[in-house]
């Protein structure tokens, strides 16, 4: 593929055919598969690694950018649709959208560029599952970066610097069955009390948090309950959204100080099993990349904005293996992610590569500018 790479044209086709290709998480294959075959018309050594990444390089300069994006989605896949400059299906915001932005921008590094940057392509699976199991290998197996760029929704003028850390709990609760006119509380009672001394202990946390980011966020997110004619059972999923100031462990902890007040009856338990978890992270302001992006962004006629998110990414994940420059950036609404109304709009998007471009072009420029 020349210098010029991926037309606006192609640009659009990838991200239909990407997003016509169902991929919840673990079932990834197909669109890894057209990803990969979409990459080798301009990267040679475009493949899938052995977690099922579509993987390719760019360039091969002395600094490293690694560029990551998701392509599994979430459940729930209804046929693409491209209509009146709208792309509408599941994953055109989050996260194919993004990971096709940053491949049409690779293709299109100019051979100067090339000579001052090596651009990595990685095509994560399994960042809507608790394994993450992409960006792990990713780390494993990846030449350490000198800036990474996470793919996700921040619309195109801005960027995000930082992303919650997250604790799944699931809560049980076992007793022996006794008749509902005792006043002994059953085991869902016992379930939803726990809860309830959880959301007390998050909204607590928050009150004295001085914004959302740095806040704890508590959401009941299952609850069941069975029995087998002795014994009665309940349990719940409980996720919480963590602050750089509570790290999961230390959640945990007070998680388990909280449901201490729940009085048990005699007969009665109650457990808590920790579960997937992840470190909060926020980047700095001022770094390389950020200025790439500010200067792409104004460039192209936007007012450049830094944002911190509530939700979790692969960023979360990398972060405490690459100790270097990272942002999130992509185009789309947020907002639509995991919604039956996902859509981007083909201006956004393309709007979103013009401005990876010029990033791009900037970094091999000052390929010898500390980061």
């Amino acid at each position: 593929m020349p210098a010029a790479g991926l037309d606006d044209a192609q640009a659009i086709a990838l991200l239909v055919g990407a997003v016509g290709r169902p991929s919840p998480s673990g079932e990834e294959g197909a669109v890894a598969a057209f990803l990969r075959d979409a990459l080798s018309r301009f990267a040679p050594d475009a493949r899938l690694d052995a977690a099922g990444n579509a993987v390719a390089s760019v360039g091969h300069g002395p600094r490293r950018v690694i560029m990551l994006g998701h392509i599994d989605t979430v459940a729930g896949w209804w046929p693409v649709r491209y209509a009146d400059g709208v792309i509408h299906g599941r994953g055109a915001v989050d996260a194919k959208g993004p990971f096709c932005a940053m491949i049409v921008a690779a293709s299109r590094l100019s051979d100067a560029a090339q000579e001052g940057l090596t651009v990595r392509l990685v095509g994560a699976v399994e960042e809507e599952a608790p394994t993450s199991r992409g960006a792990r290998h990713a780390v494993a197996s990846e030449e350490p970066p000198d800036l990474v760029v996470i793919g996700e929704p921040s619309g195109w003028d801005a960027v995000t610097l930082g992303y919650k850390g997250r604790l799944v709990l699931r809560i049980e609760a076992r007793r022996s069955l006794a008749h509902s006119a005792r006043d002994e509380p059953t085991a869902p009672e016992l379930v939803v009390a726990a809860w309830q001394a959880v959301d007390a202990w998050a909204r607590e946390e928050a009150s004295e948090a001085p914004g959302v980011f740095d806040a704890v966020q508590a959401a009941l997110l299952e609850l069941g309950s069975g029995g087998d004619g002795l014994h009665a059972w309940a349990h719940a999923v409980v996720g919480l959204r963590l602050p750089l100031a509570c790290p999961p462990e230390t959640a945990e902890a007070r998680v388990r100080s909280a449901t201490r007040s729940v009085a048990l009856p005699d007969g009665a338990s109650l457990t808590i099993a920790a579960g997937a978890s992840e470190r909060a992270y926020r980047g700095p302001r001022d770094t390389a990349l950020t200025r790439a992006f500010r200067t792409a962004i104004r460039r192209h006629g936007g007012t450049p904005r830094l944002t911190l998110k509530t939700g979790t990414s692969d960023m979360n994940v990398v972060a405490p293996h690459w100790h270097v420059p990272m942002l999130a950036y992509g185009p789309g609404d947020a907002a639509l992610d995991h919604t039956p109304d996902e859509h981007v709009g083909v201006a956004e998007y393309l709007r979103a590569i013009d401005v990876l471009v010029d990033v791009l072009e900037r970094l091999a420029a000052g390929a010898g500018e500390p980061p």
